[in-house]
């Protein structure tokens, strides 16, 4: 007999997000974490992240504050004390979730799990069988073969520790972790130089917004290297030298390894119980059945993007699916993006290059300049709104740079999943004066009838 409906390995994004969900709908749900229940995403990735982020914000305003009539001394970076910030808005939300998951009667379980039969997992000694289990079990900062990790050699999960701003980093992988760090530490006073073996920063972006992104960080100082692989790298006690494939030599005090994160599926029994897999991760069909009758899986072990809000999304869909609601399907392509490094690069839909790719010549794309928005010129940002539309039919794609511009990918999600035309959001309004109202200028101008912007 089954101790839960469900047991669930994994309590991070889209383990929690399963149970609570579960819960909601009658179901008992035992939730296994060897770690603190939030995962990643709480402890060593988008909050504590954001939180810098934030910190970093604040240090640029006071740098920059004559330029808004304000009078205001930079004085230097406290690292200590934004730890501590950071810890703060952490921990509070970690009692909160705690809080969250003891109401709703999941019986949370603190120890490494592992999978001894498609319906049972073992974990301090003890078994716990459920009708469906579900893997959930993350990911890890990843390295590459032969740059060890230790020292002056660090992943994002050191980083977040430092207790000093060093004086010179390299980054080594220009997506989302290595810029949204490199961004951090420019605005804390360090030197900072990525390395990125593909042609632009944040490659899977569209290439319009790479390249205003690069353009942003030529004009903070920020150095980068596009187009060159790693070759090997060294550390002693002054610092650390980096070579590059073309012989290319640069040098700091640190190097963080930003090359992505693996599925930390290793030594669990997945593979023993005939889960099938491939390079560690999980394989799922479109409704996250794994090939194990019962067996789901979700979040950062499946093939596909690995953000938070996908784990949540997950985790929610397993759960209705359980419960027999048959939840609609979210394709990876319709779920929203942002880069949270100044200035910000969000995004939800297909690229240009995709939807080219996709269609040929049946597509219509258009740029709105934040220069003519007037929040944008109170912020004193740059950037833009792009849209990619089928000719005649839906906006299949949106994407933006600007500070802050990740708060609009809200709305642009909506008519991307909701498959709007530009006639559609032309006919909504949006309050001004807000960025939101580049939103909808974009698509007055697509929709022919163009505002505040030349047709």
């Amino acid at each position: 007999m089954a101790n839960a409906d469900l047991v669930i390995l994994g309590g991070g994004s889209g383990g929690y997000a399963c149970a609570l969900r579960a819960s909601e709908l009658g179901m008992s749900v035992i939730l296994i974490d060897k770690d603190k229940l939030g995962g990643t995403c709480l402890h060593r990735g988008c909050i504590p992240t954001k939180a810098l982020l934030h910190a970093a914000e604040v240090a640029d305003s006071a740098k920059d504050s004559e330029a808004f009539g304000v009078r205001a001394a930079f004085e230097g970076i406290d690292m200590p004390k934004v730890n501590e910030y950071r810890d703060g808005v952490v921990s509070r939300l970690y009692k909160g979730l705690q809080g969250l998951v003891k109401s709703r009667n999941v019986t949370f379980i603190e120890g490494a799990g592992r999978l001894v039969s498609p319906t049972t997992v073992e974990v301090n000694g003890e078994q716990h069988t459920g009708s469906h289990v579900i893997l959930a079990t993350g990911s890890y900062a990843r390295s590459l073969p032969g740059l060890d990790i230790g020292g002056r050699f660090m992943t994002s999960d050191q980083a977040l520790n430092l207790n000093f701003v060093p004086r010179s980093v390299i980054v080594l992988g220009g997506g989302v972790i290595g810029v949204e760090f490199a961004s951090v530490w420019k605005s804390f006073g360090a030197e900072v130089t990525i390395v990125e073996a593909l042609p632009h920063l944040v490659p899977n972006e569209d290439e319009a917004c790479s390249k205003a992104l690069e353009r942003a960080f030529r004009k903070r100082g920020i150095a980068f290297s596009l187009g060159k692989r790693f070759a090997s790298a060294t550390q002693d006690d002054s610092g650390v030298k980096v070579t590059l494939e073309d012989g290319t030599e640069l040098g700091a005090e640190l190097l963080l390894v930003a090359v992505g994160r693996g599925p930390n599926t290793a030594g669990m029994g997945f593979e023993d119980q005939g889960v099938a897999m491939e390079r560690g991760w999980v394989l799922v069909d479109e409704r996250l059945r794994t090939n194990v009758p019962g067996v789901f899986a979700v979040g950062d072990i499946t093939p596909g993007l690995q953000l938070a809000h996908r784990g949540f999304q997950q985790g929610i869909f397993v759960a209705e699916e359980i419960a027999g609601l048959s939840p609609a399907i979210v394709a990876d392509v319709n779920i929203p993006r942002v880069t949270y490094c100044e200035p910000e690069v969000a995004s939800v839909g297909l690229t240009e290059a995709q939807a080219r790719e996709q269609h040929g010549a049946n597509v219509a794309v258009y740029e709105y300049n934040l220069g003519g928005n007037g929040k944008s010129q109170i912020l004193a940002t740059t950037g833009f709104i792009k849209l990619v539309q089928i000719t005649d039919g839906p906006v299949v794609g949106i994407h933006m740079v600007g500070s802050r511009i990740g708060e609009q990918v809200g709305e642009a999600q909506l008519i991307v999943n909701w498959e709007a035309t530009p006639a559609d959001v032309a006919t909504l309004i949006h309050a001004h004066p807000t960025q939101n109202e580049a939103m909808g200028e974009a698509h007055l101008a697509l929709a022919g009838k163009p505002l505040h912007a030349h047709a």
